[in-house]
C-alpha cells in the first residue's frame, strides 16, 4: 500500500529546480564516469551549465538539433556511456518523437531524456513552447519511464535512481522555483506514489505543480468537512496501479489534477486503471482542448483552472454530483 507523508506549511523552495537538478547529476557524474551531458544551446536556460564546467570533456553542444542530439545519445548508449539529453519539452517530446521511438526504446538502450518547462511553466515563451502534450506523446512509446519531479527535495533524490536505472526516461520538470513540498531526507521509489494526506470522502491525485495545488485545496475541503485524499504520482509511467485501486476502494470518487491536456496524460492513465480494475467516479482537470498562451506562471495557473480555488469548486461539485454531498 501507499505511505502517508503529511506536508509542512507551504512555501517556495529557496533553489530553483534547475539548480537542483544540475547538481544533482553532477553529483551523480562524479560516482559513475559513464555518465554524459547532451545539451541544444539551451545550456543555460536547462541548468546545465555548471556540469559543462565541472566535466567539459563529458558535455556536449549540438546546437538547435535536438534530433541529431537524440541519435548522438542513442550512439553513446551503445558504447555504455549514460547520455542525458535536455531541451525544452516541446523539443524533447514533438520533435523528436521517432528518434525516441526508434533509436532509443526500439533499440533498448539506456537514455535520458529532459524536458524543462513543461505545460504553464513555459509562461512568456507562450503556445508554441507550452507542452500540454509531451506525456501524452511519450506515454505511448513501449518501455519508457515518464516522472514528473515535484520539488528540489524530490529532484534530488530521483536524478541518482535515474541515472542508475537502465532504460529510456523521460523527465519533464519546471526550471524556475517551485512551492516546497517535501522535507530533505524524504526518500522516493520510480513507480511508487506518494499520499500527502489521507481522506475518506476523494482523491485528490496530481503531479508536478500541482501537488502543492491540491494539498492547499485538501485543507480548505477539510474546513468544509470534506475529507480529501491526496496523492502525488510523480511516476506518471509505469503508474501505481495498487495505490489508484487502494484510493478508490477509500474514497470511492477520484479527481485528477495535472499542468498537461486531460487527453492522454495522468488523468487518462488513471482512468484507464479504473475502467479495468474497478470503475470509479472520476473527474479529469488539466488542459481542456486548448493551446498555451503568453503569460505569467500565475496566470496561466489561474487560466487553465489549476489553481486551489479551482481544485475545491471542482471537488465540491464532483461530490454533490457523484455523492449528493451538499
Amino acid at each position: 500500500s501507499c505511505r502517508c507523508v503529511y506536508m509542512v506549511e507551504k512555501i517556495y523552495d529557496a533553489m530553483e529546480m534547475r539548480e537542483a537538478y544540475c547538481e544533482a547529476l553532477i553529483a551523480a557524474a562524479e560516482k559513475d564516469e559513464r555518465i554524459t551531458c547532451i545539451d541544444c544551446d539551451l545550456s543555460l536556460s536547462m541548468g546545465t551549465r555548471n556540469f559543462a564546467g565541472k566535466f567539459p570533456e563529458r558535455s556536449f553542444n549540438m546546437g538547435i538539433q535536438e534530433a541529431n542530439a537524440c541519435c548522438v545519445a542513442a550512439g553513446m548508449a551503445t558504447t555504455g556511456l549514460v547520455p542525458f539529453v535536455h531541451s525544452l519539452a516541446v523539443f524533447s517530446t514533438r520533435r523528436i518523437c521517432d528518434q525516441v521511438f526508434l533509436s532509443c526504446s526500439y533499440a533498448g538502450l539506456n537514455v535520458k531524456i529532459i524536458g524543462g518547462d513543461s505545460g504553464v511553466a513555459a509562461a512568456f515563451n507562450g503556445g508554441t513552447h507550452m507542452a500540454f502534450e509531451d506525456i501524452a506523446i511519450m506515454r505511448s512509446i513501449p518501455e519508457i519511464t515518464i516522472l514528473e519531479p515535484t520539488d528540489t527535495v524530490m529532484m534530488k533524490a530521483i536524478v541518482p535512481k535515474i541515472a542508475e536505472t537502465y532504460g529510456v526516461f523521460y523527465v519533464r520538470y519546471v526550471r524556475r522555483k517551485v512551492k516546497h513540498v517535501y522535507d530533505d531526507g524524504e526518500t522516493f521509489e520510480i513507480g511508487k506514489a506518494k499520499v500527502l494526506r489521507d481522506g475518506k470522502d476523494i482523491t485528490l491525485i496530481a503531479s508536478g505543480l500541482t501537488v502543492a495545488e491540491a494539498k492547499e485545496a485538501a485543507e480548505i475541503l477539510k474546513d468544509e468537512g470534506i475529507e480529501a485524499r491526496v496523492v502525488d504520482m510523480f511516476t506518471i509511467k509505469p503508474i501505481d496501479v495498487a495505490c489508484i485501486l487502494e484510493s478508490a476502494q477509500k474514497t470511492g470518487a477520484i479527481l485528477t489534477v495535472e499542468n498537461h491536456n486531460v487527453i492522454g496524460g495522468l488523468g487518462s492513465a488513471v482512468a484507464e486503471v479504473l475502467s479495468e480494475n474497478c470503475p470509479t467516479p472520476l473527474l479529469r482537470m488539466g488542459i481542456q482542448e486548448e493551446f498555451g498562451e503568453v503569460g505569467t506562471q500565475d496566470y496561466l495557473m489561474e487560466r487553465y483552472h489549476l489553481t486551489a480555488a479551482h481544485i475545491v469548486r471542482n471537488a465540491k461539485e464532483f461530490l454533490k454530483k457523484t455523492k449528493g454531498v451538499k
